[in-house]
């Protein structure tokens, strides 16, 4: 894109919210649903915290809406995708394979469990992992040791691969999956932005053992922060659970922590606001598919920008 085209872009944007205007949101998040009402119910119910009705009813809806069979709701996005590569058995030491283009919280979350991000590219058309890269850096770069996809040049084991459906473009995540299978690494989904996009009829995120979600305040829904797991694995769900909620055994009045866990879990106030929020999903992806649809069209005649659309079989949340 040139320059000038690009100024002129600016310009449009500019004259269409107020020219003298000094910040022009990327998003705004809508509460026109019951927001308010959910908030002070939870107040009134003094259950502010991690334990309360909203936070286990929107793990249902999560899990309905995905079609996932379980739903952890937690604080963010990257503590999911933490919890998740955990969950799965990344190891300090160990190596994750991802791409480049993501937030930093994908790479993040490898080194949070003392692992190191190897990056493969991306293809053009879906921005996300490119199946072609994957299987290339896979059969010129590793070997199978007892099991264990092992890089031959740095010794590690591959632990996980975090494919990431970028901007809610769904990927060629059923590729990726069979290199996965066919080379023993767990898959681990980033859908972090994309709740409501769908790959084949099968929601973004449950293609793998794990995948993650993010309310955050940029989402398609949000409620302030937060984030989820999903999965079809009850054992996986339990022990998310577990670590997520400080890996507390439960008893009436002892405290007693069978491993290390974390303060992940999401609060009730954040979970009424994203049961709100979720009750809205088909009315906001209608409206960002129109929007859309409104800037492809703005720009046919621009030879220069090229508007970018879902692959064949994939229905992308924009």
């Amino acid at each position: 894109m040139s320059n000038i085209l690009a100024r002129e872009i600016v310009k449009i944007i500019r004259k269409a919210y107020d020219d003298n205007e000094d910040f022009v949101p990327l998003h705004e998040p809508v509460f026109n649903g019951n927001e308010k009402k959910y908030l002070l119910e939870t107040i009134d119910s003094t259950f502010v915290s991690s334990v309360g009705e909203f936070v286990n009813r929107f793990e249902r809806d999560i899990a309905a809406v995905t079609g996932a069979a379980y739903a952890i709701a937690v604080v963010n996005g990257t503590a999911a995708l933490h919890l998740a590569l955990m969950v799965a058995g990344v190891k300090y030491g160990d190596e994750v394979i991802t791409q480049p283009i993501t937030f930093v919280a994908t790479a993040n979350s490898i080194s949070h469990c003392g692992a190191m991000p190897a990056f493969v590219d991306v293809d053009e058309d879906t921005m996300g992992m490119s199946p072609g890269s994957l299987k290339k850096f896979l059969v010129e770069n590793t070997r199978n040791e007892a099991g264990n996809c092992i890089n031959k040049a740095t010794g590690k084991r591959i632990a996980a691969c975090v494919p990431m459906h970028t901007f809610g473009f769904p990927l060629r995540i059923d590729e990726i999956r069979s290199l996965c299978l066919e080379f023993n690494i767990p898959l681990v989904e980033d859908a972090a932005e994309s709740l409501g996009s769908f790959y084949k009829d099968k929601h973004t995120g449950t293609f793998g053992i794990m995948g993650i979600l993010s309310f955050n305040g940029n989402k398609t829904l949000t409620c302030g922060g937060g984030g989820a797991v999903i999965t079809n694995d009850h054992k996986l769900a339990r022990l998310a659970k577990h670590i997520s909620t400080t890996a507390k055994v439960p008893h009436a009045w002892e405290f007693v922590h069978d491993m290390v866990g974390y303060n992940y879990r999401m609060p009730n106030l954040n979970a009424a606001v994203a049961c709100a929020q979720l009750e809205q999903l088909d009315l906001f992806l209608k409206i960002k598919k129109e929007l859309a649809d409104y800037y492809d069209a703005f720009f046919q005649d621009q030879e220069d920008v090229r508007f970018v659309r879902e692959i064949d079989n994939a229905r992308a949340n924009y």
